[in-house]
């Protein structure tokens, strides 16, 4: 409930109750038109955008755990379209242009605050990248700019722009209309209208193999049994590696664990985002009042859910360089999420050499800000077996072909 409107506000008053109803629990039929193989952000959106723009309602989305609970329910909810190259921003910004509407597109609360995101730069190499990344932006029509200290110190108070700390901040580039939503809420979203449309949502449904015959998928096995599918869309994140395999697929991913950490409830104090490459952190206010910090990826291959404490222990004590007004500040809990990369940090959205197999992957840290875009183009893909112009950059055969889109200097993190 909320608060009268003359009682002082409260960390979280501003959140919608649960809903009493979310979606069905259907056992899985012998065949669908499409399978969407992982139930979370990326399989839920696909599913539904399948269902909405395409009229294509006959779709099982297979996940292994519970909707949403990989990658969705462990990122860190940021949300900017300021790539470099002409590729990401274009799908990043129609991603974004779809989150400004999204809230009335699915009919329900996702939380999505446009509050701004600033990248700092702490060398005279990263304001020279920062700058050429503004002026790249522009010329594709993204609301990108570049802010001296003195404006980064206006947008954000509580960052310090003293000149006699480890990272002095020498500027950041700042794009207005970025900002967050809350994950779970947008994965409710999506799966209750995905439900609506007659999509079947399978939750403890762990793929085990893919059926090919003659070059041409024709269904997948399962620990609920055999599903026959005339399309299959692999969006299984940070172990798309693992089910392509299951198709004789090798895709060039590698897995990695990603940490983030939550403190305890703070009252509102941190007005923005704030990103730093250079740090390898990100820092922002969730709804309830919690603060919300991403690291850097650990650098060993993995698929365990959380990371090396050595990792966050190192990128937390820079935090507190740039934020000296958290050092009291309580760390609640950590966790990691398993985020694929491509050797250019870019994601593979397509075709597949199987006929009929779609691959939606390598995201990196990307992923999250991505949903709505990604899962317009991808379900666009699979219905007519032709990609998207947003994602025909994207293929498979540009690691062999060498048109790489290379998004390091711009991804939220290296990695």
């Amino acid at each position: 409930m909320h608060p009268a409107a003359n009682t002082p506000p409260t960390p979280g008053d501003v959140l919608p109750d649960h809903p009493d109803f979310l979606w069905r629990n259907p056992d899985p039929k012998p065949s669908y038109d499409v399978v969407v193989v992982g139930g979370g952000g990326h399989g839920l959106a696909t599913a539904y955008y399948l269902a909405k723009n395409h009229g294509i309602t006959n779709i099982a989305v297979l996940e292994k755990g519970w909707l949403a609970g990989g990658n969705m329910a462990r990122n860190t909810t940021i949300i900017r379209s300021n790539y470099l190259w002409d590729e990401s921003s274009g799908i990043y910004e129609h991603s974004l242009k779809l989150w400004e509407t999204l809230e009335e597109d699915l009919d329900y609360p996702i939380l999505f605050s446009q509050r701004g995101v600033l990248n700092l730069a702490h060398s005279l190499q990263d304001v020279r990248d920062s700058k050429r990344r503004v002026y790249a932006n522009q010329l594709n029509g993204i609301d990108a700019e570049w802010l001296e200290p003195d404006e980064v110190a206006k947008v954000c108070p509580i960052v310090n722009v003293s000149s006699d700390v480890r990272y002095p901040v020498h500027g950041a580039t700042y794009q207005p209309r970025a900002g967050i939503a809350k994950h779970d809420y947008v994965a409710w979203g999506f799966a209750r209208r995905a439900n609506d449309l007659g999509i079947d949502l399978i939750q403890d449904c762990e793929v085990t193999g893919i059926d090919i015959s003659d070059g041409r998928v024709t269904g997948v096995r399962t620990t609920r049994g055999r599903i026959a599918a005339g399309k299959v869309a692999l969006a299984a994140a940070g172990h798309s590696s693992v089910v392509a395999a299951m198709a004789g697929l090798r895709l060039p991913l590698q897995s990695h664990p990603l940490q983030a950490l939550v403190s305890e409830l703070l009252e509102p104090v941190h007005p923005t985002v704030v990103m730093s490459n250079a740090v390898h952190v990100y820092v922002s206010q969730a709804h309830k009042g919690e603060l919300v910090m991403g690291a850097g990826i650990d650098s060993y291959n993995g698929y365990g859910q959380r990371g090396a404490f050595h990792i966050i222990e190192r990128q937390m004590a820079a935090v507190l360089e740039l934020f000296p007004v958290f050092a009291r500040a309580h760390m609640l809990r950590t966790w990691a999420g398993i985020v694929d990369v491509t050797p250019d940090a870019s994601p593979i959205v397509g075709l597949t050499p199987v006929r009929n197999l779609y691959l939606n992957c390598g995201w990196g840290t990307g992923g999250f800000k991505a949903t709505p875009g990604v899962g317009w183009c991808f379900a666009h893909t699979v219905a007519t077996g032709e990609p998207h112009p947003y994602n025909a950059p994207f293929t498979l055969s540009r690691f062999t072909t060498g048109a790489l889109i290379d998004e390091h200097g711009a991804a939220a993190v290296a990695h």
